[in-house]
């Protein structure tokens, strides 16, 4: 029998540009955890990941994935459970949020350095038969390992109401991927007070029918903090100083990371999930 004073273990992980990580990045952080925590004996927070994108994304303005992970390292280097993955951003073509969450879920299933994109395979429920696909291997499973998934911890997709709204923009997310992050994973949706996020879940049909698998977590301590602000703020010469993190600040500086000119970079590309959405033979 399942023990019921035993908590659901989770993983919180957060996709995006981070160009560059900001106090309110880590701030989501800390605000999900607490959540988590208030449930009581439910769940249990493990670990944060940061993921930032690779260069492959094409957003204007976006520099180095080097450069973005490192700050954000930098940013992390003193926290006891959030850490920096440079996975994502260390591969040579643009991936699906889906495929990142996939991936971190395999690595919980068998911690293996050799893993690989090839191992990310969609998360199925218990009871579930996933259809088998030609020239697909499926991990081999470890004699020693548990069959009960319900041990693995949860990889939750941790993001702002800005992500979760953008799931209504055209060809920015395929609806077979949302699906499976709402039904399979879950989402930690940090919004504030009066948002109209509730709203946006009550308009789409998928997330009203997952619903129960997106927590939305309210931000009293309201923060208008955007890696755009700081961007902006560094071409005009004006401070960034508690904004984020003194050794990122440093790290920015020293390395003259934003200007008018990395602004301009991408500028008139189509950004990769709308190129390759659009693209994509309709069903």
């Amino acid at each position: 029998m399942e023990d019921p004073d035993k908590k659901t273990e989770v993983v919180l992980l957060a996709c995006g540009s981070f160009n560059p990580i900001t106090n309110m990045h880590l701030r989501l952080f800390e605000l999900a955890k607490d959540y988590f925590h208030e449930t009581g004996r439910k769940y249990k927070v493990i670990k944060g990941i940061i993921s930032p994108v690779g260069d492959a994304y094409k957003k204007k303005g976006l520099i180095s994935a080097h450069h973005r992970v490192t700050m954000a390292k930098l940013a992390t280097k003193n926290s006891d459970w959030v850490e920096v993955d440079d996975w994502e951003s260390s591969q040579s073509e643009w991936l699906e949020t889906v495929k990142v969450l996939r991936y971190h879920h395999q690595k919980l299933l068998s911690p293996d350095p050799t893993n690989s994109l090839q191992n990310a395979i969609p998360l199925t429920k218990p009871g579930r038969k996933r259809k088998q696909e030609p020239n697909r291997h499926d991990p081999v499973k470890k004699k020693n390992q548990s069959p009960d998934i319900k041990s693995v911890p949860q990889v939750k997709l941790l993001c702002g109401s800005d992500i979760l709204e953008s799931f209504g923009i055209p060809n920015l997310w395929k609806l077979e991927d949302i699906t499976e992050i709402v039904e399979n994973h879950g989402l930690v949706c940090i919004s504030r007070a009066g948002n109209t996020v509730q709203k946006f879940i009550y308009e789409s049909d998928i997330l009203w029918r997952h619903r129960n698998n997106i927590h939305l977590v309210e931000e009293w301590i309201t923060n208008d903090i955007s890696s755009t602000k700081i961007r902006r703020a560094l071409r005009r010469g004006q401070s960034i100083r508690y904004l984020v993190p003194d050794v990122v600040q440093a790290y920015i500086e020293k390395n003259n990371l934003y200007s008018p000119e990395s602004e301009d970079r991408n500028a008139g590309v189509v950004l990769a999930p709308l190129q390759k959405h659009a693209s994509e033979p309709k069903n």
